[in-house]
């Protein structure tokens, strides 16, 4: 069952990223409107960036390398480079979550965060973490937009699960 709900996690985690990158990107120039320094980011493209890196380095580390740095909004000239990238990654990340077993969700996976501290953690968690920390990034990101065009649809959890899963 752990198996399942990690791998359920990951493709709301896909459907979420995508429903307001999408709505983002379609705002053009308002993607990389500065929205002030209370943000995390302080723009849309920034906040998607990052979500694109966390799940990057991340990705890197549960397959035996930890990056020296996140990638982020300086690493991208425009939100379709952007995309392009993610979609790559999204792919590589599905092969790796699809692969999981259970036994897999208990090994200690041994990396190095961006300023080289070594941590050891199983896998399982570090796996709910990746989507656990978008989620407060599209959370500054749906208000964000709601800033500049109105508030997107919901990526709740649940609304993926009646639009997507049929439940």
């Amino acid at each position: 069952m752990a198996v399942a709900l990690i791998r359920e996690l990951y493709e709301y985690h896909r459907w979420a990223n995508r429903r307001l990158f999408d709505i983002a990107a379609g705002l053009g120039d308002g993607a990389t409107r500065d929205m002030g320094a209370h943000w995390s980011f302080p723009t849309l493209k920034g906040t998607f960036a990052h979500i694109y890196g966390a799940d990057h380095a991340w990705l890197r580390r549960w397959q035996g390398s930890s990056p020296g740095r996140l990638l982020g909004d300086a690493d991208f000239a425009s939100m379709a480079e952007l995309r392009t990238s993610w979609d790559a990654l999204e792919t590589d990340q599905r092969a790796f979550v699809d692969a999981v077993s259970e036994a897999d969700l208990v090994r200690v996976v041994a990396y190095r965060n961006t300023q080289g501290k070594e941590f050891r953690m199983a896998l399982g968690p570090l796996l709910q973490h990746v989507v656990n920390h978008a989620t407060h990034h599209r959370s500054e990101a749906a208000t964000m937009i709601t800033l500049i065009s109105g508030s997107p649809p919901d990526t709740g959890i649940n609304t993926y699960r009646v639009a997507v899963v049929g439940v």
